[in-house]
């Protein structure tokens, strides 16, 4: 079973005059299994109060990077929402526990 996140990505325009265009959101689904660490970002909390992000954003909204066993290399995400929040919609759509 895969779960759905919102993911913050920089979408390539690197150097727009509106900043908040640098970054966007789109849905990305994670298979749970392959999660092996989640940790709370503050760059990217730090980002949407500088203005940097996507707007309509709540200026209250956390993020978390979530890092994904891909076999020999890993891969890191920015999600919307807090750390604790994306946890429990792993485990619960986990057969394993994470541990740690």
């Amino acid at each position: 079973m895969v779960i759905k996140v919102i993911e913050v990505y920089q979408n390539g325009r690197g150097h727009s005059a509106n900043a908040s265009e640098n970054y966007a959101l789109r849905e990305t689904f994670i298979n749970p299994e392959h999660v092996v660490c989640l940790r709370s970002d503050g760059v990217f909390k730090q980002k949407l109060q500088e203005g940097l992000l996507p707007n309509g954003l709540d200026s209250r909204q956390e993020f978390t990077r979530v890092y994904m066993n891909r076999g020999h290399a890993g891969l890191d995400i920015v999600v919307v929402g807090e750390a604790s929040a994306i946890e429990q919609m792993v485990s619960q759509n986990s057969k394993t526990l994470l541990k740690g």
